[in-house]
């Protein structure tokens, strides 16, 4: 059974710094064929964060960390965090390798849909990789297109960017 909950206690941020550790692993292994080397997926996308970073970062009364957990076991996260006026940006979308196909990615997206339409925005942002390509389905599964570019990244990674968002 999949159950997603949003990250509330110190071990919930702990857990979360575990996931978003596989995440960066994954992130430096996935990019490199691509000319980007594990130092800049780590200054630029996946800097380590320990629980209590993270629980500052996304236990603000405007952002929000999800885990999933699967028969009791973590399973992946997503986050998301203010970004100007009425819109809001996703972090941190990751399923562990174990836990793929079981649907656990859509239920996070979910999730964090339904608590995003409790707030004040109305639009919500992601950049992501096209390597991603997973992550990017699902995104679009729910809804997100792409869109202008939104921040600015150097031009040595910016041939991998994609920018997607959607409206609440």
């Amino acid at each position: 059974m999949i159950s997603v909950l949003p990250a509330r206690s110190a071990e919930d941020f702990e857990t979360m710094a575990g996931l978003c550790r596989k995440l960066a692993q994954w992130d430096v292994d996935a990019s490199a064929p691509h000319g980007i080397s594990a130092a800049d997926v780590r200054a630029l996308f996946q800097p380590e964060k320990s629980g209590p970073q993270l629980a500052a970062q996304f236990g603000a009364p405007d952002a929000m960390a999800l885990i999933a957990r699967s028969g009791g076991l973590p399973a992946g996260c997503l986050a998301f965090g203010p970004f100007g006026e009425g819109a809001v940006e996703l972090h941190k979308f990751f399923v562990d390798a174990s836990f793929r196909g079981q649907g656990i990615g859509r239920a996070l997206i979910g999730a964090t849909l339904a608590q995003i339409e409790q707030s004040s925005a109305r639009t919500v942002l992601i950049h992501t990789s096209f390597y991603m390509s997973s992550a990017v389905a699902v995104y679009e599964a729910f809804g997100f297109r792409p869109c202008a570019r939104f921040r600015d990244t150097p031009a040595h990674v910016r041939h991998t960017d994609v920018f997607l968002s959607r409206a609440i």
